[in-house]
């Protein structure tokens, strides 16, 4: 059982490493950032890419947080630029308890109108002692 937990905690690791070379790779030229706060906590992060000397919507986080100040969801949401808005693409879950942390990642359904648990991707973790 530790070990399908180890593996699935290192593929959701490849996956946000390479996320994350991928936007630092195109940063250097042409995403912008810009975060929105509240009671010291991001809420809300747009990213907007350059097209010559315009800003066009790209990508948007939105951050949801327990009384606690833990995350307990993110949700990733892209620029459909065809119907000219903002349409949901994944949703993060954080769920803390007894000393674990657990990751529940879904992917938004068009036809179903709601996420949809992508149960390979759930990934359970011991929190570090402090």
């Amino acid at each position: 059982m530790k070990a399908k937990s180890f593996v699935k905690t290192l593929c959701a690791a490849a996956v946000l490493l390479t996320s994350s070379l991928t936007l630092s790779a195109e940063n250097d030229s042409n995403l912008y950032y810009n975060s929105e706060e509240e009671n010291g906590l991001k809420v809300a992060e747009t990213i907007y890419k350059a097209n010559g000397d315009l800003l066009s919507n790209y990508m948007k986080y939105n951050y949801t947080y327990d009384e606690q100040k833990r995350l307990v969801m993110s949700e990733a949401l892209v620029w459909n630029s065809r119907d000219n808005r903002w349409q949901k693409d994944l949703c993060m879950r954080y769920a803390y308890e007894d000393g674990y942390t657990t990751t529940t990642y879904y992917r938004w359904s068009e036809g179903r109108g709601e996420y949809v648990l992508l149960p390979d991707m759930t990934v359970t973790f011991a929190e570090e002692a402090r």
